[in-house]
């Protein structure tokens, strides 16, 4: 199941709601860096891509270069130096104008950035003052007792005219500051080239913004990877601790082929409710769906996929675990665990995947880890990364090690039915 989700990087948002807030964030950086995996793969081979067109044209220029020399009236090779030809500047000229003409650009530029403050500064302050004399006008009561409304409009009319002559005369003063400074701009921009160039000639401009940026950006780098780092670790401690105690294979293909066939044969009475059949290795005969779509079929992937593997059973015998239940809802669950002490818990078949769900009893209230069976062995979606050969096996492993190391949840006591027949009878009929 996870590796379908991280394959389609998609989740189904009734899936998503099942996942509690920390299955929900390592399944987010489990997806993360399947995006890093896979963009990391398209920059080498673009980059391989483009390293071969680089060669395929360096190969091409090199057949066709050529170098013609342009000869003079006698016949030799015509050389010029500059400086020394009649009419040519001096070098020394030469760069001093250079150094002129960058410093008028730059300070051009810079004055028209000035220009166009200036500007919206002289717009803005006569735009509220054109709006405080209509104000002033509406408001003062002369303008209600005049006869004729006329005269009212030729008085707001020379207003504006005067505002309008008073705009006017401040945008030409304004110019005139502002070419003033972009003259003096320009002579101190010549100064500092002209600085820059007796002390060297490679030197560089330092953006401090940018620095800044980069900085920052550094920083959430550093803070994602200690993140994932602690994740990390925590993963391949409990992988570890769990390989160590012989309860966790490691990977699928070391029990691919597991032969169930030496289990006792269960058998079903009126007097015990465990099923009758002879468990087999299991062989799927019929084309799963990507998730269940109905409570039929889900009973029939259970029949002939988990019980072959013993799905539900208690260790060696022939007993159905205390623990299992059937196809319940999440509130049925919580009710059964509502008056039970933390650390109750029971495993119920899910509706939302093929596998199982692990409900949990904390202090203040309950936490639900979905169990993906949809391969060859049981594991907690996004939560735990050990892989177990059976349920059983899972639920044993997590009676002495924590499930999530924030939570710190241990298996300790399996709440049991309460209904006559149990919840699970219907799959096992």
């Amino acid at each position: 199941m996870l590796q379908q989700i991280l394959h389609d990087m998609y989740i189904d948002p009734e899936l998503l709601a099942e996942l509690n807030d920390e299955q929900k964030h390592i399944l987010f950086y489990k997806m993360r860096e399947e995006q890093l995996r896979r963009w990391r793969e398209r920059e080498e081979k673009e980059q391989r891509e483009e390293a071969a067109l680089k060669r395929t044209a360096r190969f091409k220029q090199s057949n066709d270069r050529r170098v013609q020399w342009l000869h003079g009236s006698d016949g030799e090779i015509w050389v010029w130096i500059m400086g020394d030809s009649p009419g040519d500047k001096p070098y020394e000229q030469i760069s001093e104008e250079l150094m002129a003409e960058r410093a008028r650009q730059q300070a051009q530029k810079e004055a028209e950035e000035l220009w166009k403050q200036k500007e919206a500064e002289i717009t803005k302050k006569f735009r509220d003052a054109m709006a405080k004399e209509k104000a002033k006008i509406v408001a003062e009561k002369w303008k209600l007792e005049i006869e004729d409304r006329k005269a009212a409009k030729l008085m707001e009319g020379k207003i504006q005219e005067e505002l309008k002559k008073r705009e006017e005369e401040e945008r030409q003063r304004g110019e005139e500051q502002i070419r003033q400074q972009e003259e003096l701009r320009a002579k101190e921009l010549y100064l500092s080239l002209k600085q820059a160039q007796q002390h060297s000639q490679h030197s560089e401009h330092e953006d401090q913004e940018w620095k800044e940026q980069l900085r920052r950006s550094k920083a959430a780098d550093e803070e994602r990877s200690h993140k994932a780092r602690r994740a990390r670790d925590e993963y391949q401690r409990q992988s570890l601790r769990a390989i160590q105690r012989g309860k966790v294979a490691g990977l699928s293909n070391l029990f691919k082929g597991t032969s169930l066939s030496n289990e006792p044969e269960i058998k079903l009475n009126s007097n015990n409710p465990s099923p009758l059949m002879t468990l087999t290795t299991p062989v799927r005969t019929w084309e799963c769906p990507s998730r269940p779509i109905s409570r039929e079929i889900l009973i029939r992937w259970f029949k002939e996929e988990q019980l072959p593997r013993r799905a539900g059973f208690e260790r060696n015998t022939c007993a159905v675990a205390p623990w299992f239940h059937g196809i319940i809802s999440r509130q049925e669950a919580e009710e059964l665990l509502m008056n039970k002490s933390e650390g109750a818990f029971l495993v119920r078949v899910s509706e939302k995947i093929w596998g199982y769900a692990l409900s949990y009893r904390q202090q203040s209230g309950f936490k639900h880890f979905l169990v993906d069976a949809s391969g060859d062995f049981y594991s907690f979606l996004g939560v735990d990364p050990n892989r177990h050969v059976t349920l059983t096996d899972l639920i044993d492993f997590h009676k002495e090690e924590i499930i999530t190391s924030s939570g710190g949840e241990l298996l300790l006591e399996p709440c049991g039915q309460r209904k006559n027949p149990p919840d699970y009878n219907s799959l096992f009929e």
